[in-house]
C-alpha cells in the first residue's frame, strides 16, 4: 500500500501552532490516511463527499479532488459521486464542486489514466506490446516478470482493449493462469458468459480451451499471464472479438 506523507502543517504552522501541525501531519495524514482498512481511492472519494456535504469549496477541496484523481478516481466516477451526493447534500453544493472538478479533470488523457493505473500495482506496465498488436483490438503493454523456470508476464490493456479468441495448445500439460493485479476486465470462454476480473482474481485456463481476455470499456486492466509448462506448447490465435459481443458487457 502506498504511504501518504504530509508536511503542509509544519510548513505553514510549525512555529505558530506546532500541536496543530503535529495533529495534521502525523495523525490525520499519518495514522488515519495510512490505515489500511479502507483503500486510498475510496478514502479520497469519502473525503471529497465530506467536504462537499459541509459546503467547503475552497483550496482544500481542490487539493482533495486532485488527490482523488492521482489515486485513480476517474472523471466518470467523480461525476457519479458528486451527482449522488447532490440529492442528499444540496444541488448548489454540487454545482460548486463540479466547477472545481472540471478544472482538475479537464485535461485527462490516456497518459493520465496510465499513471493512475500504475499507482495501483507493484508491477510495471512495460512497453507497448507491438509484437502481438495484430492479435489485439486496442492497445496493450507487456512487462516480463520472469523468463526463467516459468514464464510470467504482466499484460496491461487500455480501456476497451481485448485480445482475439485464442487457444493454448499442448500434447500434455500446458495452458495458462491469469492473476488480475489492477483494474477491471473480463475472461470469456467460447460458448460461456464472460467472467468479470478484479484485483486478486485468478483464472485457470486449461490447454485446448478457446477464450479471450481484456479490459472493461471504462477501465484499465492488468493481469499476470503465467505459462503452465507442457509438452509441444503453442498458441493458436483466432478471430477478433466482435464489437457486438464486447459491447454487451457492462
Amino acid at each position: 500500500m502506498e504511504k501518504i506523507t504530509q508536511t503542509a502543517g509544519r510548513k505553514s504552522l510549525g512555529e505558530f501552532a506546532p500541536d496543530f501541525a503535529h495533529f495534521n501531519d502525523d495523525i490525520l495524514f499519518g495514522e488515519n490516511w495510512n490505515n489500511g482498512d479502507i483503500d486510498l481511492k475510496t478514502r479520497c472519494i469519502i473525503t471529497v463527499v465530506a467536504l462537499m456535504s459541509s459546503g467547503i469549496t475552497d483550496s482544500s477541496l481542490k487539493y482533495h479532488l486532485q488527490n482523488a484523481k492521482a489515486h485513480g478516481v476517474t472523471r466518470s466516477e467523480i461525476a457519479a459521486a458528486i451527482t449522488h451526493v447532490a440529492f442528499y447534500a444540496g444541488w448548489p453544493k454540487a454545482w460548486a464542486v463540479f466547477n472545481m472538478a472540471k478544472e482538475v479533470w479537464v485535461e485527462e488523457t490516456p497518459a493520465d489514466g496510465m499513471a493512475a493505473h500504475q499507482s495501483k500495482m507493484a508491477f510495471p506496465i512495460g512497453a507497448p506490446n507491438d509484437g502481438y498488436a495484430r492479435y489485439f483490438s486496442g492497445k496493450s503493454y507487456l512487462a516480463p516478470i520472469s523468463k526463467e523456470q516459468v514464464g510470467i508476464f504482466n499484460v496491461t490493456f487500455e480501456p476497451g482493449c481485448r485480445n482475439n479468441w485464442h487457444i493454448h495448445r499442448a500434447t500434455s500439460g500446458g495452458g495458462q493462469i491469469l492473476v488480475c493485479v489492477a483494474g477491471r476486465g473480463y475472461y470469456c470462454e467460447w460458448g460461456k458468459t464472460a467472467v468479470e476480473m478484479k484485483a486478486g482474481d485468478c483464472i485457470n485456463i486449461p490447454a485446448g480451451v478457446k477464450h479471450w481476455h481484456g479490459a472493461a470499456k471504462n477501465s484499465w486492466f492488468s493481469h499476470l499471464a503465467i505459462e503452465v509448462p507442457g509438452e509441444n506448447s503453442s498458441n493458436e490465435w483466432l478471430e477478433p472479438v466482435t464489437d457486438e459481443e464486447y459491447n454487451k458487457l457492462p
